[in-house]
């Protein structure tokens, strides 16, 4: 075996027996535990205060894991039968869904040090970015990976779902406009104004703070009140239709039953 082979090895998900790569796969999702608890920490200034230099060698250190990770992973690679090509293999690496996301957890740190996009972007808002290091557990955890596989595979399904409840929203804005903007001018001025009260009765939040006066506008709120409810139960069906058959396709398949329903005895006597 190869170093090459052997590196791409250890990277990837811990096999049965393999003590190095479980260990690097621990020590990995520890420095994702450890990058959110620091972003996280970090916003409240009076932590942030008392040891700033910590926070930033914390950052500094695991960019610098993380991007040894990222191109080790990316020399590596074809080791795979899928990437074995030198330059088309490691171009679909580059551009899986795993290196893209291994490329996001790194990129708001070498943003930051462009002097154009440092000042284009509000530094705060790149450091909030390193909380996309998170989905680098995808690739450690198989709850994550089904629940990727049952979005992907349900994609046509929830796209209907999403559409029907944009289309619901902009009926439900329009027609809340013209029955009170005569009875609240500043409070439904226009149809994206109507919106906000349309997303919150949808999604039976109900903030209260904009709500219909009017008979006609009182009737249709409570119609999309009730539509609502069904409409948002639609995606959490479908996904959960997906995760049965996602769990049925683990299963193993039971047993076959070769005894007759009627007397019991076994059909290959």
């Amino acid at each position: 075996m190869t170093l090459k082979q052997r590196v791409y090895e250890v990277l990837e998900t811990a096999q049965p027996g393999d003590r190095l790569s479980r260990r690097v796969d621990i020590a990995l999702v520890v420095l994702i535990g450890l990058n959110v608890a620091a972003a996280v920490l970090e916003s409240v200034e009076e932590i942030h205060s008392l040891a700033p230099r910590l926070f930033a060698a914390v950052e500094q250190v695991s960019v610098v894991l993380f991007s040894l990770e990222y191109l080790a992973r990316l020399w590596s690679c074809t080791s795979s039968p899928r990437f074995a090509s030198p330059v088309m293999g490691r171009v679909r690496f580059a551009t899986s869904l795993f290196a893209l996301v291994d490329l996001l957890a790194i990129a708001p740190f070498y943003l930051g040090l462009l002097p154009g996009v440092s000042l284009a972007l509000d530094l705060r808002m790149l450091r909030a970015l390193r909380l996309l290091r998170l989905l680098k557990l995808s690739r450690y955890s198989q709850a994550l990976q089904t629940f990727g596989r049952v979005f992907y595979r349900k994609r046509q399904q929830l796209t209907a779902a999403i559409i029907f409840l944009v289309l619901l929203l902009l009926f439900a804005s329009t027609l809340m406009y013209y029955a009170e903007r005569d009875a609240q001018p500043k409070s439904f001025a226009s149809i994206p104004a109507a919106m906000w009260w349309a997303v919150s009765t949808l999604t039976t939040v109900g903030y209260g703070d904009v709500y219909p006066i009017t008979p006609l506008g009182k009737l249709l709120a409570a119609l999309v009140a009730v539509l609502g409810i069904g409409m948002f139960a639609l995606p959490t069906s479908i996904l959960g239709a997906g995760f049965v058959e996602a769990l049925d396709e683990k299963s193993p398949p039971p047993p076959a039953d070769n005894t007759c329903p009627h007397c019991g005895k076994s059909l290959g006597e």
